[in-house]
C-alpha cells in the first residue's frame, strides 16, 4: 500500500502507553480526526473488545482488527490512528502501518504502564494481573514495535502534554526529512 496523500500519524505501543489519550490530543492539535482501531472493531461488531474476546476469541478479534486497521490506513484523509497494542504482531499490519505514514512507538517502563492500567476491567489480556502480563507482552512485542516504528517517544516520565509535544515534534521531523515526506 502506498500513501499518495499526507501521511497518517500512527501510534503504537503497549496498553497504557497513551495511544488513545495522546492520539486524541495530537489529532486536535493537527486538526485531524482521531481513529482508535478498537473503536472501529467494536462499532463493526456491535460489541466490546472484551465481548469479542470472550465470545469468539483473540484470533477472531485480530482478524477484525486487521480489516479495521487497513480500512483506516487506506483513507486519503490524514488521520491520527491508534491500533491496539498487539496489532504489530501481524506482519500484514506492520506493512500496512509502515506504508501509511509516520509510526511513533510510545514507550514507558512496564511498571509505569501497569500503574496506568491497573483495575481496568475492560482489557481482556489483563486477567493474570497488569505487571506480569505487561512484562510478558513487552518481551513478545518489542521487536515488532522496533521493526515498524519510524521513531520512538519515551513517555514514562512525561505528562500527556509533554508526550503530545514530543510526538508532534517527531512527526514533523519525519515528515520534513530529507525527501520531504515520511518514507519507510
Amino acid at each position: 500500500m502506498t500513501t499518495p496523500h499526507a501521511p497518517h500519524l500512527l501510534l503504537v505501543g503497549l496498553m497504557g502507553a497513551g495511544k488513545s489519550t495522546v492520539g486524541a490530543a495530537c489529532a486536535r492539535r493537527l486538526g485531524r480526526r482521531f481513529v482508535d482501531v478498537d473503536d472501529l472493531v467494536e462499532d463493526d461488531a456491535g460489541m466490546s473488545v472484551a465481548e469479542i474476546f470472550e465470545q469468539f476469541g483473540e484470533e477472531d478479534f485480530r482478524r477484525r482488527e486487521r480489516g479495521a486497521l487497513h480500512s483506516a490506513c487506506s483513507l486519503a484523509e490524514p488521520l491520527v490512528v491508534a491500533p491496539g497494542g498487539g496489532a504489530v504482531l501481524d506482519p500484514v499490519n506492520r506493512e500496512t502501518l509502515g506504508a501509511a505514514g509516520v509510526v511513533v512507538w510510545l514507550r514507558a517502563p512496564v511498571s509505569v504502564l501497569a500503574q496506568r492500567v491497573e483495575g481496568s476491567g475492560s482489557r481482556p489480556l489483563l486477567a493474570d494481573g497488569a505487571l506480569p502480563t505487561l512484562t510478558r507482552l513487552e518481551e513478545e512485542r518489542d521487536a515488532a514495535y522496533a521493526d515498524v516504528a519510524t521513531c520512538t517517544v519515551s513517555s514514562g516520565d512525561l505528562s500527556v502534554a509533554e508526550t503530545v509535544d514530543a510526538v508532534l515534534d517527531a512527526f514533523e521531523r519525519a515528515v520534513s526529512g530529507p525527501s520531504g515526506r515520511a518514507g519507510r
